[in-house]
């Protein structure tokens, strides 16, 4: 566990107008544009420190096709995780598991793989550059064939974008959009997995927190 609270971190999105807020309606819309295009009668989801899982949970709750996903939300945080679960039993969403667990360890995923969405948003920032590399290209272990990942990382400090970016391009990964508003400080990007699905792991770690 990190230094800082996760739990209390949350509390930005209670202001429709944070940074943080717009960042999760622009999660959410890619979310739902992707279930949209997916006509598959059953679907997979991955979500890597997952918070309080309103990214996923917050679709998934509205929707009349939600049956379809199932989805395994890993977070180590025990207040985000019981948030996460509780959003789900209140959403009636049996399919979604949380898992407590660290979202580093390649174990974590096990059972929920090949995904078919792969959400690694807040991610990439709080860890080394090398680990965000590494983690990037450890993702065709997660992912199904034409499997798409969201992930987002901010540029408050160095715009680190243009690298990770490359990195996906070099990990078989096609990038399908990138969002990097002036007025915020925060980019998102989403790709699809053009590449060959790889086992995953029995063990092993694609990164460490580092804030």
């Amino acid at each position: 566990m990190t230094g800082k609270d996760w739990a209390a971190w949350h509390a930005a999105y209670e202001n429709p107008a944070s940074d943080l807020s717009f960042r999760l309606r622009s999660v959410q819309a890619a979310i739902g544009a992707w279930l949209d295009s997916r006509t598959d009668p059953a679907l997979r989801v991955v979500s890597i420190c997952a918070g309080e899982g309103r990214d996923l949970l917050g679709v998934l709750a509205g929707r009349p096709d939600a049956g379809r996903v199932s989805a395994r939300l890993v977070e180590l945080d025990p207040r985000n995780a019981a948030a996460a679960r509780a959003h789900a039993a209140a959403a009636g969403l049996p399919s979604v598991e949380v898992v407590e667990a660290d979202a580093g360890l390649f174990a974590a995923y096990a059972g929920a793989v090949p995904a078919d969405l792969v959400i690694v948003v807040g991610v990439l920032g709080n860890m080394s550059q090398a680990d965000a590399l590494a983690t990037i290209a450890a993702l065709p272990a997660l992912c199904a064939a034409g499997a798409t990942v969201l992930w987002t990382r901010g540029r408050q400090h160095h715009d680190r974008t243009p690298e990770l970016r490359a990195a996906f391009a070099g990990a078989g990964f096609a990038e399908q959009s990138f969002l990097a508003p002036e007025h915020s400080i925060f980019s998102f990007g989403v790709h699809r997995f053009d590449g060959r699905p790889r086992p995953l792991p029995g063990d092993g770690r694609m990164f460490t927190f580092t804030t």
